[in-house]
């Protein structure tokens, strides 16, 4: 379990880094470091930011910058609120076959082939949302900026850590190197 950190370096850090994006685009963002080993950070619809120290870590100023800005983009592009709404869509449509008395209908929205297909238009929902945040990060780092580059560096560093940054049909996220790739290539302008 994370747990925020009240003070130390990686609070002071974070601190300065955000200090001037706190009333981005109109949102009322709220940045706060956990002392977690993992590499993560991740963003709520009331525009809560939290960034893992294992991330910190790994990460430069500039490579946190991006990750921040995509975090940024989505509490900015509404994905949390998304996420739930689709969440719930989904429950409700697995729940009203299950009542439909059809049995071979029953019998699949209970089973773990429904959940299946449930996890996989998730994943591919929620790559979506991330190359749509990629794409907000790289907007907020020329809007402020900051140097572009690191975004490419920060996902080449997250490619070697997952053994490549290749994503398969169920991960939530695309792979780290073709999200490099892809933002590199907007850098220059291909």
């Amino acid at each position: 379990k994370a747990n925020r950190i009240a003070g130390g370096n990686h609070a002071q850090r974070l601190a300065k880094l955000t200090a001037n994006h706190r009333n981005e685009e109109g949102l009322n963002l709220s940045f706060k470091a956990y002392q977690d080993p993992n590499v993560n950070a991740w963003a709520m619809a009331n525009g809560c930011i939290r960034v893992y120290t294992g991330l910190m870590d790994k990460m430069t100023d500039d490579e946190l910058r991006g990750v921040i800005g995509h975090e940024i983009g989505h509490v900015k592009l509404g994905h949390t609120k998304n996420a739930m709404r689709t969440a719930y869509a989904a429950s409700a449509a697995r729940q009203a076959a299950a009542a439909s008395g059809n049995a071979a209908v029953a019998v699949l929205s209970s089973s773990q082939l429904g959940d299946l297909a449930e996890k996989l238009i998730n994943a591919q929902f929620s790559q979506s949302q991330e190359s749509d945040s990629d794409q907000y990060a790289l907007g907020f780092m020329r809007k402020h900026k900051y140097k572009p580059e690191a975004l490419v560096s920060a996902f080449n560093k997250l490619a070697q850590l997952d053994g490549g940054g290749k994503a398969g049909m169920m991960d939530s996220h695309p792979g780290s190197a073709d999200r490099a790739r892809r933002i590199q290539s907007e850098i220059a302008g291909k």
